[in-house]
């Protein structure tokens, strides 16, 4: 017998208001492209950068205060029906489907028409995607592109105590510093650092401690 209890996959609501995002010197220049909506100098804006920088959650807060829709490229390629004043179009892994670039062309064209805003959130700037369309690659070139570029040591140790948070996990600062000091350092190994303890505390009841962080930097 066993006294570990089965981990139960339970679904969590992260944090994700304007007020909830850390703000550093990495992300800065994306954080003032969103307060600055909708005074926008063009039709569309992509914001860029690598797997769990935020981009999702500066959307977000765009979506809070635009209104827009928020569609997936698997939505796009299945043609845009219902267009509202504005739109999020979340890339994911940053390949724009073959599928997606004439209705992207069209919303694209359709916002331009009406003064309104499309924000793109992808891996990579819209000038380093392999497009097609002549049309649309004219219009790409067109849109403005801020970077969210890799975290420095403060806005880390505020992103994982934000991660541990969201998931009701108290984390003492030393653990903190612990962490920071041996993980991944990067947006994504913040993340996956997180998931992976919330996993094992759920499964063993433990507390977070040093002995449970270094088991899962081991790994």
């Amino acid at each position: 017998m066993t006294n570990r209890q089965l981990a139960l996959d339970l679904s969590f609501r992260p944090a994700l208001g304007r007020e909830d995002f850390l703000v550093a010197p990495c992300n800065q220049a994306a954080v003032a492209w969103v307060d600055s909506w909708p005074v926008w100098p063009g039709t569309g804006l992509c914001v860029w950068g690598s797997a769990s920088s935020g981009k999702s959650h500066l959307g977000e807060a765009w979506r809070a205060v635009s209104g827009a829709a928020r569609l997936s490229t698997e939505q796009l390629c299945g043609g845009v029906a219902d267009r509202t004043n504005y739109t999020l179009v979340d890339l994911g892994e940053d390949q724009l489907p073959r599928a997606a670039e004439e209705p992207l062309l069209h919303l694209y064209n359709w916002m331009r028409d009406q003064g309104r805003h499309l924000m793109l959130l992808a891996r990579t700037p819209p000038a380093r995607w392999q497009v097609e369309l002549p049309d649309l690659r004219s219009r790409l070139n067109a849109v403005d592109a801020v970077q969210i570029e890799e975290p420095d040591d403060a806005l880390l140790a505020g992103l994982l105590v934000k991660l541990f948070g969201d998931r009701h996990l108290e984390v003492e600062p030393d653990l903190i510093v612990y962490a920071l000091s041996r993980m991944e350092r990067s947006f994504a190994g913040a993340r996956q650092l997180v998931e992976t303890v919330d996993r094992d505390t759920l499964a063993s009841r433990r507390a977070v401690t040093v002995r449970l962080l270094r088991s899962v930097l081991a790994a």
